[in-house]
């Protein structure tokens, strides 16, 4: 079967070319993006969340090229570069280098290849488990101003059973993309997919950035997000992110696909949604920041094949936009939401985030459980240096989500892209707490994660919440005898609480021991282990597995998931 890159991939990946050799400006390689990773960029914690600057930290992936952060990532970048000139080729290209780098007075050009091989065996179920990618990426800089990057994999796996089960209800491999297997109606161990990404950046002032591509975006200062996360797979996106002293502002209009909405035909493919996203970081000073988030989803086109398209009544990128869309009377999903952040010490941080769908005011501090106030928030610490050890950095954080909060009366119009939510990987209906600790000696990393999560599950049919693409309106009402483990849910009124429905607890505890080969494109050699238990009165999933493998890139692989729905 051939297989093509995606229409938006290439053309990106040749607008930036067509750029590359056209364009002309004066050499700068600092004006790259990096990548966003939790495990490299909990690294940059001691600069970021240091109480002697005011660094908008929230709005991520970070561009290198900021005087607070350029100090520290060089360091991780460059401090094992061989000045010397002793190494061989080979010994600089495997341990140092790019393995294509070109540094001129008027760009610059870097190259990689990026594999990913790992070999697991998961206990519990007696299964071998395994990845096989081959990937790339590429990149550089046309003078001072002009920034493009692409990647891309293509990838093969056999995944643990509570993963395999989660992409067979879903099609989609988590965060990645949708399973070819799937997708064809093949249900067995192998996954088969593709995962592509592509930026074009461009600062035309140190004030103003506007950058182009298919990728992810994450809001906030935790390990999770409420509002906006880099959990679902990449999708297209315009961005503009606006920096004036104490003040960061970002504008995003997105470009999303739906595979579960019911399609006009086989030509027309997925449905297609868009977004549109605001943010506004205040620092008020060196320790507190304040953060302002609101968001719109609509349809591209309604059930009937009415063709709608982009809405140019959200293109204004300065106005937030709730408002205008309530005062329209329109159909689309909105939501708001707050973010902050107070640096306590240069070494503990603490941070929040609340999110709301739908707000009731009689209601909401009632205690009644309205199904009108769907709401969500996060509360975290995180920080460096803990114990005056360096380099160990740390974060415990707790997540909750109401039930029904992201759905809508159609998949079409909720808080998702591709089948997986746009927040909290668990959709909604839960409450969680992180635990996450990072060590690094010179090459070896050393981390650890540990969550506890309860959710309701749906059951006998009824939808109690945590699927974010069922119909809210479809609310459970539950009639039969009195169970412990099912909370009562009156319809579309009072009762709702978190835990309603099939109720579930999730331990996970994950380990790993890295040593970093090469600083430039990640590569290492992995060791890690995971425990995980699920259970609830209708099953329950063990998971005990090890792997080692070697590994590269920086991209996020959330294995920390709830299950999707009752198995």
């Amino acid at each position: 079967m051939k297989r093509y890159l995606p229409t938006t991939y290439r053309s990106l990946f040749l607008l930036a070319f067509a750029m590359a050799v056209t364009s002309a400006f004066n050499a700068q390689a600092q004006v790259q993006q990096l990548p966003y990773s939790y495990q490299f960029y909990q690294k940059l914690n001691d600069s970021v969340y240091s109480t002697r600057n005011h660094f908008h930290s929230s709005i991520k992936p970070y561009r290198i090229d900021d005087s607070t952060l350029f100090p520290k990532y060089n360091k991780l970048m460059y401090q094992y570069t061989d000045t010397t000139g002793r190494h061989s080729w080979v010994h600089r290209k495997l341990f140092n280098e790019h393995l294509i780098e070109v540094n001129h007075q008027d760009y610059t050009f870097f190259a990689d290849y990026l594999p990913d091989l790992v070999i697991g065996r998961d206990f519990s179920n007696n299964r071998t488990t395994w990845i096989n990618t081959r990937g790339f990426q590429l990149g550089g800089t046309v003078g001072k101003n002009f920034y493009f990057y692409t990647s891309g994999f293509e990838n093969q796996a056999a995944f643990p059973d509570y993963l395999n089960t989660y992409i067979n209800q879903t099609g989609m491999v988590p965060g990645q993309a949708y399973d070819r297997n799937v997708a064809n109606g093949s249900f067995g161990r192998t996954k088969d997919w593709s995962y592509v990404t592509a930026l074009l950046s461009y600062t035309p002032t140190k004030y103003l950035n506007i950058a182009a591509g298919h990728d992810k975006n994450f809001i906030g200062d935790g390990y999770r997000s409420m509002l906006l996360s880099d959990y679902s797979s990449p999708s297209t996106f315009l961005k503009l992110t606006a920096s004036l002293g104490n003040v960061n502002y970002m504008v995003m209009w997105n470009y999303m696909q739906d595979p579960s909405a019911q399609k006009f035909s086989i030509e027309t493919g997925n449905r297609k949604k868009w977004g549109v996203f605001h943010y506004l970081d205040l620092s008020v000073n060196n320790r507190l920041s304040l953060g302002f988030f609101d968001a719109i989803i609509w349809a591209d086109a309604d059930d009937k094949g009415y063709k709608r398209g982009f809405d140019f009544t959200y293109g204004n990128p300065i106005i937030f936009l709730r408002p205008l869309e309530a005062s329209n009377g329109s159909p689309d999903n909105a939501l708001i939401g707050f973010n902050s952040k107070y640096k306590i010490t240069d070494h503990l941080t603490a941070y929040g985030q609340f999110a709301l769908d739908e707000f009731e005011a009689k209601n909401f501090l009632s205690g009644k459980g309205s199904s009108r106030n769907k709401s969500a928030w996060q509360l975290g610490i995180r920080g460096a240096d803990i114990f005056n050890v360096k380099r160990l950095n740390y974060l415990l954080e707790y997540n909750s989500a109401r039930p029904y909060i992201y759905s809508q009366t159609s998949s079409i119009l909720n808080y998702a892209q591709q089948n997986e939510p746009l927040a909290h990987p668990w959709g909604a209906n839960f409450k969680e707490v992180v635990g996450i600790l990072n060590y690094s000696y010179k090459r070896f990393d050393f981390s650890g994660q540990i969550n506890y999560g309860q959710y309701g599950l749906d059951v006998n049919g009824q939808n109690w919440g945590k699927n974010v693409f069922l119909d809210y309106r479809t609310q459970a009402r539950y009639t039969g005898p009195f169970d412990p483990n099912l909370f009562n849910n009156a319809y579309a009124t009072d009762g709702n609480f978190i835990g309603q429905g099939l109720r579930t607890n999730l331990y996970y505890s994950e380990a790993k021991v890295a040593y970093l080969l090469n600083p430039k494109y990640n590569l290492r050699i992995e060791i890690g282990g995971i425990y995980r238990h699920e259970s609830n009165t209708s099953f329950t999933d063990n998971t005990k597995m090890v792997t080692i493998g070697l590994r590269s890139s920086f991209r996020n692989i959330y294995q920390d998931l709830a299950a999707f729905r009752v198995h």
